[in-house]
């Protein structure tokens, strides 16, 4: 086992320096636990097949269920779907970047591991600082799921996180409590009509609304 190395960093306005050590470790193929606006999460090169199976290893994980990506900005959106419906389209205009991850068809680039072999992928825009900075550093998409053992609560403090997490991955990003709001709903788009997969931080009556639907 061995003992990552944990790093602080500002929440709001984080040194560039620490976010570049991360995007380093994570360009190489490594783990690295982030803060975002809710739950610490794991991060992950998302076009690194063997990288994305530590995570799945890492947190226990039924290899059939799918990992969401972070996205820096909507322009990393178009090559990794096979296309944007107008719901879509609608959805991210009202609630990009924030708390609504939006699930498509994926395109054939990324690994079949990280759609839990389905074909899909979820895809995020968020906009927690540290999340953004970490995205653009790495210059590509990461995995977003949250730091802890499949089945158990989300993390809200490093001191949270189960100790076989952190003895595994390469650094873990230290932002102190985190808000600890509800995680982001996920909506299917890659059927018609939409259809909510989790409820979350943006209740569906909101996203009802915006769809034009009943």
């Amino acid at each position: 086992m061995k003992c990552c190395d944990i790093l602080s960093v500002d929440p709001e306005f984080p040194d560039q320096d620490t976010i570049g050590k991360a995007a380093a470790l994570i360009k190489k193929g490594g783990l690295v636990v982030f803060p975002t606006s809710s739950f610490y999460g794991l991060g992950a090169e998302a076009f690194n097949a063997e990288a994305v199976d530590k995570v799945f290893r890492v947190k226990k994980r039924d290899p059939r269920k799918p990992l969401l990506i972070l996205i820096a900005c909507l322009a990393d959106l178009a090559p990794l779907v096979r296309s944007i419906p107008g719901t879509a389209t609608r959805l991210m205009e009202t609630f990009w970047p924030g708390s609504l991850t939006l699930v498509f068809h994926a395109a054939d680039p990324l690994p079949s591991n990280l759609t839990g072999y389905t074909g899909k992928i979820g895809i995020r825009l968020g906009g927690y600082p540290v999340v953004s900075a970490l995205v653009k550093a790495v210059g590509g998409p990461i995995t977003g799921t949250s730091a802890n053992l499949s089945g158990k609560g989300g993390c809200t403090s490093v001191a949270e996180i189960d100790h076989y997490i952190k003895d595994q991955v390469d650094l873990v990003l230290d932002a102190g409590t985190l808000g600890g709001v509800r995680a982001s709903t996920v909506v299917d788009v890659a059927v018609d009509p939409p259809k909510i997969l989790r409820d979350g931080a943006i209740d569906a009556e909101n996203i009802w609304t915006v769809l034009s639907y009943p």
